[in-house]
């Protein structure tokens, strides 16, 4: 009789894997309270100055990620009535890792009726060599409103970029309201960086309002320069999306959306 075969330990995940927790309800004295507020990892959570009702989160990078391998997660539940407002401190820097595995970053926002919530990070920065997988998924009840922003940057001064592939889904009272995927660098389709595509520009974003107050008032398509549209979406939303030479003036276009969108 052959004597069987030792038992094999299965080798742990390669990477870093990290949650942050941040949790939202009314205070009962016109404001908003944080009974969860938890990071792990490079995900610190700081709380910042209220403005109004609307409470502040500040995600604080403890170190550098993510890595090729690692999987960092954010997760946001704001309860019937909060309003909170997320921002990061830093740009977030996708690094290569040793084994060349992907790295995924996803990020889930839930709102329930009457919520607000302001997504509202700095830049992502795709590395030369790195493999960002970003999966950001947004469930709001029919009267909750959302702003969410995203800005990408292909690489450092003077550095070609990593691979990119980010997802965006929003779902408002169970059905679609927007799904729409973006793949930049090695490996995406061909034609990602020519006039069909980001056209050589090194900097692209986007900003994303839901508001039920658009049922009455829709937005209308406009175009805010020579790379920057307004696109209404079909239901209460405004998508703007924006291409740019560098980070700071992305951030000059989504800034004049914001305060023409915002609240």
């Amino acid at each position: 009789m052959t004597p069987a075969a030792p038992a094999t330990t299965p080798a742990p995940p390669a990477g870093l894997r990290a949650t942050a927790r941040i949790g939202a309800v009314r205070d009962g004295r016109g404001g908003t309270a944080l009974p969860l507020l938890a990071g792990e990892g490079p995900l610190a959570l700081r709380r910042t100055r209220d403005e109004g009702a609307e409470a502040g989160v500040m995600l604080v990078g403890a170190m550098s990620a993510p890595l090729g391998g690692d999987h960092l997660t954010v997760e946001a539940d704001a309860g019937p009535g909060a309003r909170l407002a997320m921002r990061s401190a830093a740009a977030t820097l996708a690094l290569p890792g040793r084994g060349g595995e992907p790295a995924r970053y996803d990020v889930r926002l839930s709102l329930a009726e009457d919520a607000q919530v302001r997504w509202l990070p700095e830049q992502l920065v795709s590395v030369r060599g790195s493999d960002l997988r970003v999966r950001t998924r947004a469930e709001l009840a029919p009267t909750a409103r959302l702003m969410l922003r995203e800005e990408q940057v292909l690489g450092r001064t003077g550095e070609a970029p990593g691979t990119l592939r980010a997802r965006l889904t929003v779902i408002r009272g169970g059905r679609p309201l927007l799904d729409q995927e973006l793949s930049c660098g090695p490996g995406a389709p061909g034609g990602w960086d020519g006039p069909a595509g980001i056209a050589g520009h090194r900097a692209l974003g986007q900003l994303l309002v839901v508001d039920p107050r658009f049922d009455a008032d829709p937005p209308a398509a406009r175009v805010l320069g020579e790379f920057a549209a307004v696109t209404p979406l079909a239901g209460p939303a405004v998508l703007v999306t924006a291409l740019a030479p560098d980070a700071l003036r992305l951030r000059e276009l989504l800034d004049e959306a914001a305060r023409a969108y915002g609240w």
